[in-house]
């Protein structure tokens, strides 16, 4: 089987491209490849299925983000956390379209459908430690859910369910304008077709109430700060038969006291002092999870000097395996010294030519002494 096509690919569009020109370049294409306009075109009809796939994945900041990061993965089921695409419904993406042309949802024999359930969005924060490892996370959202005591109905125990006299039930309302026979949603019920006449008690009439639903989800290892993990239909529910939402767990990491982070590689600082820098020596230094590593501090070693370590970071995402751990010296200077400790330092600064006769030398007859 064929990869799938670049979306930005599919539309023509370059990368950085706008909401509008998003827009603008789907609607070109399709008004040209619609089934309507092709009628028994099996190539227009699949070229349709394919931008209208592309658009509803670019026009949605959040679903866009994660493409750009993770290309078609996002939405393949292969990363954890992410479910799978769903194209959804040609017709009412066309619709819009049409809605933007004419101000209302349009189109031949179009039947009433349910509205979708909004996206929702969860910060979820996890420490470096968790990075590393991965985490089985459980998380708690608040949720809709239909109303047990009216049955999502809306309507009070034993009180009746009117048709809406406006639109007969259709939850519709049709009228020519032009060529086209333009279909609004009736205003008397919402959509609904039906009327009630008597509200119930618990959800005031709308047909859900709000809950807290927990949700297991598994945090891969590596993942980076400001990852989008898609959990498909987890999202606000629809009415009228729609489909669910999603819900996107937005991954924060918290700062480490210890290490920082660039990617899959790990920075940490190792303090020494000015006479191991000078005169070499050993120092250990512990790994995110919890080994020791040997510096091996050659004599002279200078402030900054970075040591690697391989492995030692955290695990690549890409399958390249685990990052590196970088250790930069950083020179301490005592603050507090011993009569002794400035005796010798003393003597060390006249034998380094830091001094004459007890007098301080300048920087520019210290640069003449090196040369010298």
């Amino acid at each position: 089987m064929a990869p799938p096509r670049d979306y930005y690919e599919l539309l023509g569009v370059p990368r950085t491209a706008s909401e509008e020109e998003l827009k603008k370049a789907f609607r070109k294409l399709a008004l040209k490849h619609h089934p309507d306009k092709n009628p028994g075109d099996k190539t227009a009809e699949a070229h349709f299925k394919e931008i209208n796939e592309a658009y509803s994945v670019l026009s949605d900041p959040e679903k866009r983000r994660a493409y750009d990061r993770f290309g078609h993965d996002a939405f393949s089921g292969a990363g954890a956390g992410f479910g799978g695409f769903d194209a959804g419904n040609v017709g009412d993406i066309f619709g819009d379209i049409f809605e933007d042309f004419f101000g209302a949802s349009a189109g031949r024999g179009r039947r009433r459908r349910g509205t979708a359930g909004s996206d929702l969005k969860y910060t979820l924060t996890i420490s470096l430690d968790e990075v590393l490892t991965g985490k089985d996370a459980k998380i708690k959202v608040p949720h809709w859910e239909e109303c047990a005591a009216c049955r999502g109905t809306g309507a009070k125990e034993g009180t009746a369910i009117a048709t809406c006299h406006t639109c007969k039930g259709a939850g519709q309302v049709r009228f020519q304008q032009g060529f086209f026979a333009i279909s609004r949603t009736c205003h008397e019920c919402r959509g609904q077709g039906r009327i009630v006449t008597e509200v119930c008690a618990t959800c005031r009439g709308e047909r859900r109430r709000q809950k807290e639903q927990t949700l297991s989800l598994w945090i891969p290892a590596g993942v980076e700060d400001g990852t989008s993990l898609r959990l498909a239909g987890k999202g606000e529910p629809g009415e009228g038969g729609g489909p669910p939402g999603d819900l996107y767990v937005v991954i924060a990491v918290k700062p480490h006291p210890v290490f920082t982070r660039d990617g899959s590689t790990l920075v940490c600082e190792a303090p020494i002092s000015f006479a191991k820098a000078a005169l070499g020596g050993a120092l250990e230094s512990n790994t995110l999870d919890g080994k020791s590593v040997t510096l091996k501090i050659p004599p002279g070693t200078p402030h900054g000097k970075v040591f690697k370590f391989r492995g030692h970071g955290l695990p690549d995402r890409q399958g390249g395996g685990r990052g590196d751990l970088l250790v930069r010296t950083r020179l301490v200077v005592p603050t507090k010294l011993s009569d002794r400790q400035k005796e010798l330092l003393e003597e060390y600064a006249r034998l380094d030519g830091d001094e004459v006769d007890g007098e301080p030398v300048g920087i520019f007859e210290k640069v003449k002494h090196l040369f010298e």
